[in-house]
């Protein structure tokens, strides 16, 4: 039977396996933590609490990268007071070279210091303003697949014995966490974005009318309306304001977005309750100004409103600070640039009113200006010069409006349409 052989190890080698196990464990655990939780806000407390107990440090705190400013700011900073916490978060930034952690996240390299009156680099401020004295430092970048994230540190750290190679590891492993933590906040901010606006965009078609077409007695009106983003400030109503008589009403919203939406909503609610009854279109302006100038300022709306006579085919019509329109009659092309008030919201005042006639075959083209404000690949516009020229060139087609859009489209090729675009047709005959 062979003997047993006995392998005998030093106490160093014993030492730097237990270090090595130890190591390993920490490693462990750090990673358990990481996969623990995707909420930021979670996350870092506990990844920083882990740190400063890995070092037995007296504070930890991690500093964000903000790329607009350029500037480190404090994102978490774990004190022994919250209110030391509550002055370097709301109180201190550090310009990239500024300060250890400065240097740190402007040379991408981490900083060991030992005693930091030493140090030219330290960042005096800070202490001054807490109360707290910073007599050691260790602070290393946290760097993502897309760059610099921010600076980590721990302050007065008891543990001197450290692994560098075991802190750059670690200091990785963060750096990806938070990443990965980063991304999920983005994405769920995204998607409930996309869902308000999915809701405000149903909303909003609510609003309008349920069908683009209205037809009545010899008149019919046609709209066309697309938003530049999933919700507009583009508005058009038609409503009958009293027997024999059909009002129709462009409007456009400053702005874009949800807060245009929800101007664009109060202003069709108001409209509709205002337009009862009344067929007067300036009354009518009038007393939208009048409600809409109580609103917070910086929203107004430009519009027209006219009110069509079913017999006669007379119209009256008001214009609040609303591009001019086109009227096609007898084969020719009329720019109607007529006399406006303000936009409606802006100041008091009494909008004034005009009167046409319409005969058999005419018809009036009523748009908002991202019709003639469109841009192609090179930044020109149409311009409502050229609007009107190809107004007059297809006069006679019947599928006018949508010829229209098909020349924007054409026109603003592989451009983001920056503005709403809605046109209104009126034809007047049997």
């Amino acid at each position: 039977m062979a003997k047993e052989s006995n392998v005998t190890v030093s106490e160093a080698y014993l030492k730097k396996l237990e270090k090595k196990v130890e190591d390993l464990k920490i490693l462990i655990d750090v990673s358990a933590i990481i996969s623990s939780t995707l909420n930021l806000e979670d996350l870092m407390p506990l990844v920083m609490e882990k740190s400063k107990n890995i070092l037995d440090a007296e504070a930890c705190s991690i500093l964000f990268y903000n790329k607009e400013t350029n500037r480190l700011e404090f994102e978490v900073a774990i004190c022994k007071t919250k209110s030391t916490s509550d002055i370097l978060k709301k109180k201190i930034t550090l310009e990239m070279g500024q300060g250890i952690a400065g240097w740190v996240a402007a040379n991408r390299q981490p900083l060991f210091i030992n005693d930091v009156k030493t140090d030219s680099r330290f960042y005096k401020a800070a202490d001054k303003l807490t109360g707290f004295e910073t007599k050691s430092i260790i602070a290393f970048p946290l760097i993502g697949r897309s760059g610099l994230i921010g600076v980590a540190e721990m302050i007065n750290p008891r543990k001197k014995d450290y692994d560098l190679e075991i802190l750059q590891i670690l200091s990785r492993q963060f750096a990806i966490a938070i990443e990965n933590a980063l991304f999920h906040k983005e994405s769920i901010v995204r998607e409930r974005l996309k869902q308000e606006l999915e809701i405000a965009s149903a909303v909003q078609e609510s609003f309008l009318p349920e069908s683009p077409i209205f037809k009545k007695g010899r008149m019919k009106v046609s709209a066309v309306n697309i938003p530049a983003a999933k919700v507009g400030g583009d508005i058009y109503d038609f409503i009958e304001p009293v027997k024999g008589k059909v009002g129709v009403l462009i409007g456009d919203v400053s702005g874009k977005g949800v807060s245009a939406a929800l101007y664009m909503a109060k202003v069709i609610s108001d409209f509709r309750y205002i337009a009862h009854e009344i067929d007067s279109p300036e009354i009518i302006l009038n007393k939208i100004n009048s409600v809409l100038s109580k609103t917070p300022r910086g929203m107004f709306l430009t519009a027209i409103f006219l009110i069509a006579d079913l017999d006669t085919g007379k119209l009256h019509l008001s214009v609040a600070g609303h591009p001019p329109f086109l009227w096609l009659t007898k084969g020719k092309v009329r720019i109607m640039d007529m006399h406006a008030g303000p936009p409606l919201g802006i100041l008091p005042t009494n909008y004034p009113i005009a009167e046409l006639s319409m005969n058999n075959g005419d018809r009036l083209l009523l748009v908002t200006d991202g019709v003639f404000e469109a841009k192609n690949k090179k930044g020109k516009r149409i311009g409502f010069k050229n609007l009107v020229r190809f107004a007059r060139k297809n006069k006679e087609d019947d599928q006018l409006v949508q010829k229209i859009i098909e020349y924007i489209n054409d026109f603003s090729k592989g451009v983001e349409r920056a503005d709403d675009l809605t046109i209104v047709e009126v034809k007047w005959g049997r």
